[in-house]
């Protein structure tokens, strides 16, 4: 068996402090927000999920003097996994770049810094791969300009002939009567968000809010108020697509779309949640949210080398607990 490294028996807590409050502070990335995380000890293992439709039958009968209860049982489905693959991104620190660096720079924690951002996009964008994306769900509702029909609605960009709220609280109640649960959490692109922001609905809900020194504003918690849900997260995350040496070319990760949800406030046994993050802090030195930072020397190149790892599963459980609509803006 190797012996434990320098990086592995003593994680540099400071970088690792910085990396984690970056994390918290970042209000762009949603995809540690939005179904809970259940941190797991090993990098791989089972978890079980029930039959939904066993628990609402109703079953129960009237019981005679002297007989029996009425009976019945469940099955447990102890076959889906997690395997918590490992992400890592560095960046080297030249001894010659330290020494020359004015006071005003601090090449540690920028390389730091510059290191969870990477991991934070990777994150995000694995987040829109596993959740937010059409032919997962249940549910698609695809967003189009006119005369919708079937799973379709029209753009909420189009402040006319959209309705947003009937569009949401309908597959909320789809939901609901599908599986009991009635969602409680709204995923917007940020471009989705700012049109609702203006949408002259929801603008009509709030307006005789308004007070001379205190004007109606629309934000996430009272679109999440008019709508009936816990609460509403915008993601706002960009990515640079262009390679290495090319124009920049800028664009938010989560597109024209959203995604309506129920997520448990919490992980536990028998918990449904349309998804799950299984998140492996039986790393070693990693946190609750499976990341850590480390910093090693590397003498051949005169350089101290900033390395940062992620390590998560994102599952998703239960397709009926969930809805995406897709485009819903033009």
């Amino acid at each position: 068996m190797p012996n434990p490294t320098v990086s592995d028996v003593h994680v540099n807590a400071p970088l690792t402090n910085i990396s984690i409050a970056y994390i918290q502070d970042s209000r762009n990335f949603v995809a540690d927000k939005i179904f809970p995380v259940v941190p797991v000890s090993k990098q791989s293992d089972r978890y079980y999920t029930y039959d939904r439709g066993e628990f609402n039958r109703d079953e129960a009968q009237k019981r005679a003097p002297g007989t029996e209860s009425a009976g019945g049982s469940y099955t447990i489905d102890n076959t889906p996994t997690y395997y918590c693959d490992v992400f890592a991104f560095h960046k080297d620190v030249p001894d010659q770049v330290r020494a020359n660096a004015d006071a005003v720079l601090n090449p540690d924690m920028e390389a730091t810094m510059y290191v969870t951002q990477k991991l934070l996009l990777k994150r995000e964008k694995t987040f829109m791969t596993n959740y937010f994306t059409t032919g997962l769900w249940t549910t698609d509702v695809t967003g189009v300009s006119s005369s919708p029909s079937g799973s379709q609605a029209v753009q909420w960009s189009d402040y006319t002939s959209s309705d947003p709220i009937v569009d949401i609280r309908t597959r909320m109640t789809n939901i609901l009567q599908s599986t009991g649960f009635l969602p409680n959490t709204l995923l917007l692109g940020q471009q989705v968000f700012d049109k609702l922001v203006d949408h002259p609905d929801i603008i009509d809900r709030i307006k005789y809010g308004q007070t001379a020194g205190g004007p109606a504003i629309v934000n996430a918690q009272t679109i999440a108020a008019i709508l009936g849900l816990d609460r509403i997260l915008v993601s706002a995350a960009i990515e640079n697509t262009a390679k290495e040496g090319q124009t920049a070319s800028h664009s938010f990760v989560a597109g024209k779309n959203a995604l309506l949800a129920y997520s448990a406030p919490s992980p536990g046994l028998m918990t449904p949640s349309a998804g799950y993050t299984f998140s492996w802090n039986g790393f070693l030195g990693a946190s609750a949210m499976g990341n850590r930072i480390k910093k090693f020397r590397l003498d051949l190149i005169e350089s101290d080398r900033v390395e940062g790892e992620m390590a998560f599963d994102m599952k998703l459980v239960a397709a009926d607990l969930g809805c995406f609509f897709s485009g819903i803006v033009a």
